[in-house]
């Protein structure tokens, strides 16, 4: 036990000189600058044997060694801790997010936040509105038979549509629509909301019933069709910083990100329990994320995760710093919602 405690201290020590220096690590520079108790030679066996079992790797091109994919997965999955951000980065975060209006200036401000704080391409998901509950039905009568139909969603989002009505409506008969809608869907798990329609047209009373009838299948489409889902990115010139670390080309990462699709699955796909996902790798499962990591949590309200974010950059990067600062930003972003 205690050799492989001693050589997870070493792989540690690898990863972070590696991370700082861009330059394969030696057994002599560890020796020097790490205070791991035992003599170069030692280390040197260790190095070999975490070689051996694939957690370190020779560039062709020098003496020193770098960590695999495999080897900065034993990193994350045996770190400590994750190092908390600093007062003074709290309050950044704070101060930063405060000032914005609305849902779109929230989640782009927050992408702005966690390029400048990680120094990586920041992702931040829309909320879904299929995770989404009605908090508001508005109806705008804005000629005798058209109606502006407004749902605004607890997470921020709205959704307008217009309506013919084929018949002439009375102020009164609108309001009731009104009350009627919100009777029936405030509250309402958008995934849900959508099979209520045809009971309400059923049930509506007499008077209302032409008009219920006008507005379903527009109240279908909006509570059912989910608005496209999409990604807020954010800081992809720090992807020029570290070239580099994409031997190949920066390309198929580049048009990825551009196309949203795949980055948009990663990054939707949150762990429930809010703990921080980090992607290694080949772990991404496409070819444009090889060289590519993804950190990633859930934001949200209460236990509700109603999108994700996190941010996409080399495998060389700063694990624990950089989901330190995926999870308080998550959080700051989950408050606000919870509050707006």
């Amino acid at each position: 036990m205690a050799h492989d405690e001693r050589r997870l201290q070493v792989l540690r020590a690898i990863v972070q000189d590696y991370v700082s220096t861009n330059d394969p690590v030696g057994s002599k520079a560890l020796a020097e600058r790490h205070d791991l108790g035992v003599s170069p030679a030692t280390i040197r066996n260790d190095m070999a044997v975490l070689e051996e079992q694939g957690y370190i790797t020779q560039p062709h091109t020098s003496a020193g060694r770098v960590p695999t994919d495999k080897g900065y997965r034993l990193f994350v999955d045996r770190l400590s801790a994750v190092k908390p951000l600093s007062a003074a980065e709290r309050k950044a975060i704070e101060r930063f997010l405060d000032g914005a209006v609305d849902l779109h200036d929230v989640l782009g401000r927050t992408v702005r936040l966690l390029a400048q704080l990680t120094h990586q391409v920041a992702v931040v998901q829309y909320p879904t509105l299929s995770r989404s509950a009605v908090r508001h039905l508005e109806v705008v009568q804005l000629t005798a038979s058209r109606l502006l139909l407004v749902l605004i969603t607890d997470t921020g989002r709205v959704e307008q549509r217009v309506v013919e009505c084929p018949v002439d409506m009375a102020q009164d008969d609108v309001a009731d629509l009104r009350a009627l809608l919100n009777s029936a869907f405030a509250g309402a798990r958008l995934a849900d909301a959508g099979g209520r329609v045809p009971d309400l047209v059923d049930t509506a009373p007499p008077h209302l019933r032409a008009l219920v009838a006008a507005v379903s299948a527009t109240l279908v489409e909006t509570l059912v069709e989910p608005g496209e889902d999409r990604l807020v990115i954010g800081g992809t010139a720090n992807l020029a910083r570290t070239a580099l670390d994409f031997p190949g080309s920066l390309r198929p990462l580049l048009e990825a990100l551009e196309e949203q699709v795949v980055v948009l699955k990663l990054i939707s796909e949150v762990d429930t329990g809010g703990a921080v996902l980090v992607r290694i790798g080949e772990e991404n499962a496409h070819e444009a994320l090889t060289g590519a990591s993804v950190v990633s949590v859930g934001y949200g309200t209460g236990d509700r995760a109603l999108g994700g974010l996190g941010i996409v950059g080399p495998t060389r990067m700063d694990y624990p710093g950089n989901m330190a600062a995926v999870r308080a930003v998550a959080r700051y972003v989950g408050q606000l919602l919870a509050e707006s």
